[in-house]
């Protein structure tokens, strides 16, 4: 026997929020579409599973463990909870620390230490009077657990079925160049355009979650691409998720249960870089402005509410059309949960790189009398080397947890990076399951985690400055899910 529990919880804040993501300040009240918590429960086969996940940008190690402890004795193990997020920008800044307390320290305050003393530093003020970070950190500690709890107290007996479907969604955002270079967001209207650096996935794997009646309860869904349309935008948005959400409690019923799942994705985005299109209205971040661009007939704007209905809708009506295929509703299945640690090797910054990124910051304070947000973001990628190279100076690697589940056929296995799609292939094509469900910026987050050709090809997501661990440690992970995947379908 199966059983199933289901729960969901609005964290739509009642005041004003800092958003997370982005290399600017966004504050808000506004509200685009609301945002959740949402959990399935499972036990099975003498085995526990819970999977939750939260409408914001990351869920770091820290925070699982505050909603580990706040479970409490209700039968449940706190170390079989998985908790990952769909990557939206468009939700709460909450306290986030360093994962080497003894190497502490932000991009900013390392600027700040290579500022001439008559330097002034302009702040971009666009949070007062927001919740604090620290009771942003304690609400969303609360409201995670006590969805874990709500939805482990209501499990009861059902069946499942397998499904799939596949929608444009994600699409590959590193423009390569003839001089061996890439960006993300880069303009591919150049007769140095080359290539977009990797591919993309259209694959949707799905799980449709059943009552003893067989009436449908809720519906698992994985994808591959960040629910970011709205990211530039100054809302709380649930994005093309909340979309989906709505089109299928129109149609199914006000309690049916999304719960969404973002697959290795960390080169992904909404957008179609080919065929750009504009926002609708003008957005602040550099990398993604367009000078005189081209008219396309192509997608609404990706960076607007009109794109994150179209996406929903192709998500939908894929679901909808995969729900009257779906074959055997099972109502047992193998079930077994493996929690294991792994130790990955730091991506390391060498001394030439260390001097350069020294010299980089103070030949940029040579005759300024100011320093803003934008500077900040332009000297990123300076001050991660330097922040980089102290950690390295007391650690080797980076301690992660990661899951993987057997379900029947299916597999569930986790990860706590922005993993490059081409790893998440590796996983799925050498996989022993019937069907793959990865879940990326799960139980930690510890930025992108990008291929070799990446590394090669430098700028943002591949900077070292943008995770803790280089593809070799993506190898090793990637090594690590199969052995488990595979032992468990022995």
């Amino acid at each position: 026997m199966i059983k199933f529990g289901w729960a969901e919880t609005d964290i739509t804040p009642k005041k004003k929020i800092a958003l997370l993501g982005e290399f600017f300040e966004r504050a808000t009240t506004e509200v685009e579409t609301p945002i959740t918590v949402t959990a399935l429960a499972i036990e099975a086969d003498g085995e526990q599973t819970v999977i939750c996940s939260c409408d914001v940008e990351e869920i770091t190690a820290e925070l699982v463990e505050a909603v580990r402890a706040k479970i409490g004795e209700i039968g449940l193990d706190p170390r079989k909870v998985i908790i990952g997020c769909v990557h939206i920008h468009n939700s709460y800044t909450y306290r986030i620390k360093s994962p080497f307390p003894k190497a502490a320290g932000n991009s900013l305050k390392m600027i700040m230490n290579y500022m001439p003393a008559d330097c002034e530093y302009i702040p971009e003020v666009t949070s007062g009077d927001c919740m604090s970070s620290d009771d942003a950190f304690d609400y969303l500690a609360e409201a995670i657990s006590e969805t874990i709890v709500k939805a482990w107290k209501s499990r009861k007996a059902g069946g499942y079925a397998a499904g799939f479907g596949r929608a444009a969604v994600g699409m590959n955002r590193r423009v390569c160049y003839s001089d061996g270079t890439a960006k993300m967001w880069g303009d591919a209207d150049r007769a140095t355009f080359t290539e977009l650096e990797a591919g993309n996935d259209s694959g949707i794997e799905l799980m449709f979650v059943y009552d003893e009646k067989k009436k449908l309860t809720g519906v698992v869904a994985n994808i591959a691409c960040p629910a970011q349309v709205m990211e530039q935008r100054s809302v709380i948005s649930s994005d093309y998720w909340g979309k989906v959400k709505i089109l299928l409690r129109e149609k199914y019923g006000k309690d049916l249960f999304l719960l969404p799942l973002c697959a290795a994705a960390g080169d992904q985005c909404p957008r179609d870089l080919i065929r750009w299109v504009e926002p609708e209205t003008p957005i602040k971040d550099p990398n993604v402005i367009r000078i005189s661009p081209k008219v396309r007939d192509a997608d609404p704007s990706m960076f607007d509410v009109k794109g994150t209905w179209k996406i929903g809708e192709r998500v939908f009506h894929e679901i909808e059309m995969a729900l009257e295929e779906a074959g055997e509703i099972h109502t047992s299945a193998v079930h077994k949960h493996s929690v294991r640690n792994l130790q990955l090797p730091l991506r390391r910054v060498t001394d030439a790189e260390k001097d350069a990124s020294e010299q980089a910051i103070r030949d940029f304070f040579k005759d300024r009398k100011r320093l803003d947000y934008n500077d900040s973001a332009a000297l990123y990628i300076y001050a991660g080397n330097l922040q980089r190279y102290k950690v390295q100076e007391l650690y080797n690697t980076l301690p992660i947890e990661f899951h993987v589940v057997r379900f029947g056929n299916l597999a569930f296995a986790t990860n706590p990076f922005e993993l490059f799609l081409n790893f998440g292939n590796q996983i799925r094509a050498r996989s022993a399951a019937r069907q793959t469900f990865l879940l990326q910026l799960t139980n930690g987050s510890f930025g992108y985690l990008p291929t070799a050709l990446a590394e090669k090809n430098g700028h943002y997501s591949a900077y070292i400055s943008s995770g803790y661990v280089g593809h070799e440690g993506g190898e090793l992970l990637v090594d690590a899910t199969l052995d488990e995947i595979n032992n468990l379908f022995e």
